[in-house]
């Protein structure tokens, strides 16, 4: 299973007029369920292609405008994903369901094929759902950091970057798979 999240261009408060919020980083973890265990750690940095990286999201993610510059382009960024990572063959998990409906809203826009191999709905598992019902079906949905500190495990690496923040929602999903708690 691949498990994904992005890092998208962010401003503090509104976007400057005519910028629409792009993915500048896919990181991803791969898991083998039946082994237990994170397999693969991967990242795609994207060149945005309808705004650009504030001095906030550099804060908040440490990606700069140049770093995303070097970056390739949306659609290679998903031939990769589904060519290189077995996007179209894996089920894949997020933590929550922003990073599937960026795909979905970047992949209409751009008319890029969706690197993910089933219908949305279908292919994709939130993480965040799963996590929250099985933590004894707690009321509000914790974010990825709150979760760890809810099932004892550490943070690796910096929040808010997607590499890294898939790595730690694997050692989530991992959590509730050795409990019985991932959906089969």
């Amino acid at each position: 299973m691949n498990v994904v999240d992005v890092e998208v261009t962010c401003w503090e408060g509104q976007p400057p007029p005519g910028a629409v919020s792009g993915i500048i980083e896919i990181g991803f973890t791969v898991v083998d369920l039946t082994a237990g265990r994170r397999v693969g750690r991967h990242r795609i940095l994207v060149r945005p292609e309808r705004s650009e990286v504030s001095g906030f999201c550099t804060e908040l993610t440490g990606l700069t405008p140049g770093e995303v510059a070097g970056g390739v382009g949306f659609a290679e960024a998903c031939r990769i994903l589904a060519d290189a990572h077995d996007a179209r063959g894996r089920p894949w998990a997020s933590w929550g369901d922003y990073d599937r409906k960026q795909f979905e809203r970047q992949c209409r826009a751009g008319g890029t094929p969706y690197p993910f191999g089933r219908p949305a709905e279908q292919g994709h598992i939130n993480a965040k759902a799963v996590f929250t019902e099985a933590y004894y079906g707690l009321r509000k949905r914790p974010g990825m950091a709150g979760a760890l500190q809810l099932a004892g495990l550490p943070l690796e690496g910096r929040h808010h970057r997607g590499e890294d923040d898939a790595w730690n929602i694997a050692a989530l999903v991992l959590d509730l798979v050795e409990r019985g708690l991932w959906p089969a």
